[in-house]
């Protein structure tokens, strides 16, 4: 039901490579600040000189000479639904944004290849001083230097490859700020779609939570699958103040001539708490690994992941967390499963300074390969400089019960149904944690994937 595109009507895209003069050609395009250009042209040398990391899941397939860095949709922007062009409407009609916006969503932000085609924010929560927008708009705009502050300074162009790629052609995605206090009792959310083949995305989110605040925010993404390869190198940077709170969900459905090469992180301020709630169905290769940096005393983060890997997939997930603080708390839940001789590879990350006395982190992993083709390996690393500190890991790997299916089967299920309700409950750890609409969709994508009708 994802893989659905329409004719490609845009009205501007670069040509296919990167270059200096594609660069400086988008930055004219988005009328960029002097400081941004800079950067941009800075995160291209650093993009030229970063050789590709030698680990993980082979990317040489990805031809950046074919990629088309920019497209801007035959729109811009607009507030009122009715304004957004029919092809791009019917297309996120199609993935429910409309309703969701209407049912249970405080604010909804919709990008379309590289840009933003609708933005809106409940008058009410405006009201509460709340802050959420394209990038763009607040760079241009009265919060155009706390964007220069916050851009790319926890996911500097220096921190691997395609973060350089993502400073020198970044494009949409949104800007939240919660003022001081604000409780944003419903979520807001942003969705990504690309429709353009041979493209990328490349979609930069700023968040910012300040002292005492809460928020939710929701992310979705999909493409429609073509025979050429997509590429997503989007990037997330959160800042969660001392005692605010802050969830960030996200289901992936990447169409699987994809490359996700994503790159999110956040840090956490004094008596912060950040919770992380992933699912990742799509896309021919994914290198994602959301990393939490507690940096304050009390700060405390909870990593909840589901990665399905069908036939033709690498799908690399997994979580990193710093501990720089004392009393710090953290903890890993994930569960991943294999099918059609998918590969699925957990890979955590947990240092714990000297500092970090009484810290606590707890990492736990369980695999399920459903059949003998499929792989899955978990690759742990664990760094702890102070014998004062509460860790702990434990890993599983295993398969369907054959009694279960039997069992499942006997009461009226077919086989597939009941394989499907088994991995819908393996993975429920995950749909639990997400607003209602959220979880039917991912026991959606399970159904989907086991019986091979995505990609």
């Amino acid at each position: 039901m994802y893989d659905f595109h329409f004719d490609d009507k845009d009205s501007f895209k670069v040509e296919g490579g990167l270059t200096e003069e594609i660069v400086r050609e988008i930055s004219k395009e988005k009328n960029d600040p002097e400081w941004m250009t800079d950067l941009r042209l800075r995160s291209l040398r650093i993009y030229n000189e970063t050789p590709l990391p030698n680990w993980g899941p082979d990317i040489t397939g990805l031809n950046m000479s074919e990629i088309v860095t920019y497209v801007r949709p035959n729109t811009n922007m607009k507030a009122n639904w009715d304004d957004v062009p029919d092809n791009i409407k019917d297309t996120f009609e199609k993935l429910g944004i409309p309703q969701a916006e209407i049912k249970s969503l405080a604010g909804v932000g919709a990008q379309y290849d590289s840009e933003l085609v609708y933005h809106n924010l409940r008058e009410e929560v405006a009201a509460q001083g709340v802050i959420y927008t394209d990038l763009e708009s607040a760079m241009h705009g009265e919060y155009g230097k706390m964007i220069e502050e916050y851009f790319m300074k926890l996911v500097p162009p220096t921190d691997h490859k395609f973060a350089a790629l993502h400073g020198a052609v970044w494009s949409g995605g949104s800007f939240v700020y919660v003022p001081k206090g604000v409780q944003v009792e419903i979520p807001l959310q942003s969705y990504f779609r690309l429709n353009a083949p041979g493209a990328g995305q490349f979609e930069h989110t700023l968040i910012i939570v300040d002292e005492g605040a809460s928020l939710h925010f929701i992310e979705g993404c999909s493409a429609p699958k073509y025979n050429v390869a997509n590429l997503h190198a989007g990037c997330v940077e959160l800042y969660v103040k001392k005692d605010a709170k802050l969830r960030y969900s996200t289901i992936e459905n990447w169409s699987k001539n994809m490359y996700n090469l994503n790159t999110k992180r956040v840090i956490v301020e004094e008596g912060g708490q950040m919770e992380w709630v992933s699912g990742s169905f799509g896309s021919h290769i994914s290198c994602l690994y959301p990393m939490t940096i507690l940096n304050g005393e009390r700060a405390s983060v909870e990593f909840t992941g589901v990665t399905f890997a069908g036939a033709g997939q690498n799908l690399d997930t997994g979580a990193k967390v710093v501990h720089n603080a004392p009393k710090t708390t953290s903890f890993i839940n994930t569960r991943s499963i294999s099918k059609g001789g998918g590969i699925s590879t957990f890979r955590s990350s947990l240092k714990v300074s000297p500092n970090a006395t009484q810290a606590k982190a707890a990492v736990n992993c369980q695999s399920l390969m459903l059949d003998p083709i499929s792989r899955s390996d978990t690759i742990p690393a664990m760094d702890i400089r102070t014998s004062d500190a509460d860790i702990g890991h434990e890993a599983s790997i295993g398969s369907i019960s054959d009694d279960a299916v039997f069992y499942l089967m006997s009461r009226g299920l077919s086989e597939e149904e009941a394989k499907a309700l088994i991995v819908s409950g393996f993975a429920d750890n995950v749909s639990k944690e997400l607003p209602l609409e959220y979880a039917v969709e991912m026991n959606n994508l399970i159904r989907l994937e086991m019986i091979g009708s995505i990609g």
